[in-house]
Parts: C-alpha cells; sequence; structure tokens
C-alpha cells in the first residue's frame, strides 16, 4: 500500500528543513572562520576579517535603476508570505487521506477520507435542529479520530445533538469502516439570531 500523502509531505518538509538547517550552519560557519581570519577555502568570496559582504559599489550599483527597489521589495513580499505559508502549515493538523478499513478475511480496504466526511456531516446536518456540520477526519489510517463543528438551531438542545450525533451519525460511521472506536472532538456553536420582542 502507498504511504499516507500526509506521511510523505512530513518526510519531505523535514529534508528540505535539513538541508535549510544544514546550508545556513555552513554558509555561517565559513563566514564567521572568515572574520577570525581561519582557513578558507580558495573558492569562498570572503577570506578575511577585513572582506566585507557587499562593497560600496555592489550596494550603489542598481540603486539608480527604476526597476530595482520595486523588484527586491516584490522578492522579499513572496519570501514573507512564503514563510508565513509554511509557519501556519507546521500548527495546522492534518487531515486523514484514507483509512483502512477490516474486511474480516485478513485483508484490509481503504476508504477515502473525504467521503467518510462527508457521510458523517451529512448523518449529523439530519439530525433534528442541526443547521450545519463541518467534520475533519484526523490521526492515522489504523486510527482515526474526527473533529465536529456542529452549527445549531437557536431552539436546538445541545444535550441531545450530541446524543444524537454519538449514537446515530458516529456509530454508523464505525460500523461501515469497521472500527473498534472512533474518538471524537465535538465543538457547538449556536445560529446567531435576532432577540425575539416579548410584548
Amino acid at each position: 500500500m502507498h504511504a499516507p500523502v500526509t506521511a510523505v509531505l512530513r518526510r519531505v518538509n523535514r529534508v528540505l528543513l535539513g538541508l535549510a538547517g544544514l546550508l545556513l550552519v555552513l554558509a555561517g560557519g565559513a563566514v564567521l572562520a572568515a572574520g577570525l581570519d581561519l582557513p578558507v577555502p580558495s573558492w569562498w568570496p570572503w577570506s578575511g576579517p577585513d572582506d566585507v559582504l557587499l562593497t560600496t559599489a555592489d550596494r550603489r550599483r542598481w540603486r539608480e535603476e527604476s526597476w530595482w527597489w520595486p523588484t527586491v521589495i516584490a522578492v522579499l513580499g513572496v519570501v514573507v508570505l512564503l514563510a508565513l505559508w509554511w509557519l501556519i502549515a507546521q500548527f495546522r493538523r492534518a487531515r486523514l487521506a484514507e483509512v483502512l478499513v477490516d474486511t474480516g478475511d485478513g485483508d484490509a480496504a481503504v476508504l477515502r477520507g473525504r467521503a467518510l466526511e462527508d457521510v458523517l456531516a451529512a448523518d449529523a446536518t439530519a439530525q433534528e435542529g442541526v443547521a450545519q456540520a463541518k467534520v475533519a477526519l484526523t490521526g492515522r489510517r489504523a486510527a482515526p479520530r474526527t473533529r465536529i463543528a456542529l452549527l445549531l438551531e437557536p431552539y436546538a438542545s445541545p444535550g441531545e445533538a450530541l446524543a444524537g450525533l454519538s449514537g446515530e451519525a458516529l456509530a454508523r460511521a464505525r460500523t461501515a469502516a469497521g472500527l473498534a472506536a472512533l474518538p471524537t472532538e465535538a465543538r457547538l456553536r449556536a445560529v446567531k439570531h435576532r432577540a425575539r420582542r416579548v410584548s
């Protein structure tokens, strides 16, 4: 079987972080060695403590060109946006792409995570008093977990909504996927509505 997409992305992320860290350590170490007047490779552009990273001519080379500053600002803006995207991605819990289903004959079938999310969301929304349900599947293929956000109608009872979710929607999902357990984190929120006038 193919490894989950999230596991592959996690490995790629670690490899890229490792390479970036190694390059930064090597570059910083070489600059430090040149600054301390230690031996550095002949091809290294800075060979002693009197060398500078950018000469005055290098700093002023493109200053008079009209395209220079807009290009610098655009490139730095893209770098900042990519860094923010990467940072946010580190804290976001990855969704599970597939779930292993025990078929009872020693083999295991694969159920698409999005399909299970859609079925759970439809079952939860079909309950009395539930206006909307959003489901996210997390965890491991053999031990999935769910995060469910229920948007309740003003008249709905939170206790009844949770009981229906646990006894119906989640129970059907566990049975369909052949799971012994399906740990769930449920968040309930009421639909915003105007207060009624009492005369």
